[in-house]
């Protein structure tokens, strides 16, 4: 089971890996992310980021889908992690009841798309528009989505910052 999916434009760091991880109680952590998959460098990067009795998976959003829907799976605390709104989508899309909950927590920062189509909804969130409307989608999905930087933080509804920010 797919505990929480954790947007974040860093994947593994430090806040994941030694905060997050504990706070979720899980021991497999999924990058769903293809250019990590594909890329050696990164991917040994983020490895090397990972926990001592954690788990790393590094897949596409298909491909960490298959393992959300693996029955052999269910019985397993699953951390993971995308660095966009719109993987993530896919990914609770892609694997139906199997995700408890959407962290949306630093995203845009490193999007290279036009700065001044950009939504922002608050400091760490940054959305262009196709991240926009994909982050209205999620919220439409069955699925608690909210912004939380770390597990003290109040959770706020990710409805509620796109609700204010009025578009």
């Amino acid at each position: 089971m797919i505990v929480q999916i954790r947007i974040d434009d860093r994947l593994v760091h430090g806040q994941v890996a030694l905060v997050w991880s504990k706070e979720l109680n899980t021991n497999r952590i999924i990058v769903a992310n293809k250019h990590a998959m594909e890329s050696d460098a990164l991917r040994m990067t983020l490895q090397m980021g990972t926990p001592v009795g954690q788990r790393l998976i590094v897949k596409d959003v298909p491909g960490a889908c298959k393992i959300a829907n693996d029955p052999r799976a269910a019985n397993i605390r699953i951390f993971a992690l995308t660095n966009c709104v719109k993987d993530a989508l896919e990914f609770v899309k892609g694997a139906p009841g199997q995700v408890e909950t959407v962290n949306v927590a630093n995203v845009g920062r490193f999007d290279k798309s036009d700065p001044t189509k950009k939504v922002s909804l608050n400091s760490t969130i940054m959305l262009s528009p196709e991240e926009f409307g994909a982050a209205k989608e999620l919220c439409e999905q069955d699925v608690p989505v909210y912004h939380q930087l770390i597990p003290s933080d109040t959770k706020t509804p990710l409805k509620t910052l796109i609700e204010k920010v009025g578009k």
